[in-house]
């Protein structure tokens, strides 16, 4: 389990089991599955996480499962939930992409929740929301720690729903981070920051100290579509560290 208020932890987003070696080795805190090509959630095919969990083997590195941008659809994230806990994840990230009250919200996660145990008792539930959600119509992030806590989930994420070029920080100020932030680390939730996020973004992650830190598109050569490289994940693990201070993205 990440440890809260230490080091945030890398969370690097793989396609499969040959980017899921590349990280290992070059400093992931957690192998991130996930099919970039579906959104900012997109799930990955059962085989490829379970390829994923069996390359992490004795590591001790966690595996993180997004189960895609969800729509009010318990039932059918219900029984994703199930089935990538049976693949041997040990979090699965769930996006609340739809329009919903907070007790409806909260209902839906906690029957994910219960799905997920069932089958895994010790797996954990990471809730998300997106930076965007005035412009698209989902729920606040500032709603979703709270959201979480009822469910009862284990911790909360904002990304961006949009891949258009802005970032996290392009859409929330550093003082809407901080609250959220705060907010989980006061009803004891683990936290986590993505969307975009680049190199010479981390010394004000930093000062935001979330457990996690999410990354696709700057770990990649050619944006979050291509390939993974391992000098650039090797560079962003090694800023949050602190053993770069003048870090800069690799040429």
């Amino acid at each position: 389990m990440p440890a809260k208020q230490g080091v945030p932890l890398l969370l690097a987003s793989v396609d499969g089991p040959e980017e899921a070696a590349i990280a290992l080795h070059a400093g992931a805190g957690i192998l991130d599955a996930k099919d970039p090509r579906s959104g900012s959630l997109g799930a990955c095919a059962p085989s490829l996480l379970r390829a994923i969990v069996e390359i992490r083997g004795t590591s001790g590195v966690p595996v993180s499962a997004a189960l895609g941008d969800a729509a009010d659809q318990p039932g059918t994230f219900a029984l994703a939930a199930a089935g990538a806990a049976a693949c041997g994840a040990d979090f699965l990230k769930v996006g609340l992409r739809f329009a919903a009250d907070e007790d409806r919200a909260a209902d839906f996660l906690a029957t994910v929740v219960e799905a997920a145990r069932a089958v895994s008792p010790g797996v954990r539930v990471i809730a998300a929301a997106y930076a965007e959600a005035a412009s698209i119509g989902t729920l606040a992030p500032a709603l979703l720690p709270e959201i979480a806590a009822r469910a009862p989930a284990a911790g909360c994420l904002i990304d961006t729903a949009l891949k258009d070029g802005r970032s996290l920080l392009n859409h929330l100020d550093a003082g809407a981070l901080a609250r959220f932030v705060g907010a989980c680390r006061d009803r004891g939730l683990l936290c986590g920051l993505a969307g975009s996020l680049s190199l010479d973004q981390v010394p004000r992650l930093l000062e935001l100290a979330p457990d996690v830190v999410g990354v696709r598109g700057a770990i990649c050569a050619g944006g979050r579509g291509g390939r993974l490289d391992p000098l650039r994940l090797r560079a962003f693990a090694d800023a949050l560290h602190g053993r770069l201070a003048d870090a800069r993205r690799p040429a």
